[in-house]
């Protein structure tokens, strides 16, 4: 079983890991519950950790796309300032 097992003080460490961390972590915690060959008590832990997993990687793409701007172009075609890509 490559994940960790899965309870509320393991799930510290999730929030210091960066995108690319916390998505490897869940993708190792949806191979091991894919292969079905988890104890059912196992399995719930470390599903509990890949909704963990999954929350902090929505927080940490929320985060990116709010500072994601687009340049503004004037008539002539030159940059004159950022706009936010998706004004709401």
């Amino acid at each position: 079983m490559s994940a960790e097992n899965g309870d509320a003080a393991s799930n510290d460490d999730i929030k210091t890991m960066t995108f690319e961390q916390a998505l490897e972590a869940l993708e190792a915690i949806v191979n091991d519950l894919e292969r079905g060959d988890v104890p059912l008590e196992q399995s719930i832990r470390i599903y509990e950790r890949g909704e963990a997993l999954k929350a902090h990687c929505d927080r940490l793409l929320k985060a990116a796309e709010d500072k994601v701007e687009k340049i503004r172009l004037s008539r002539d075609g030159a940059p004159v300032g950022t706009e936010p890509l998706d004004p709401k």
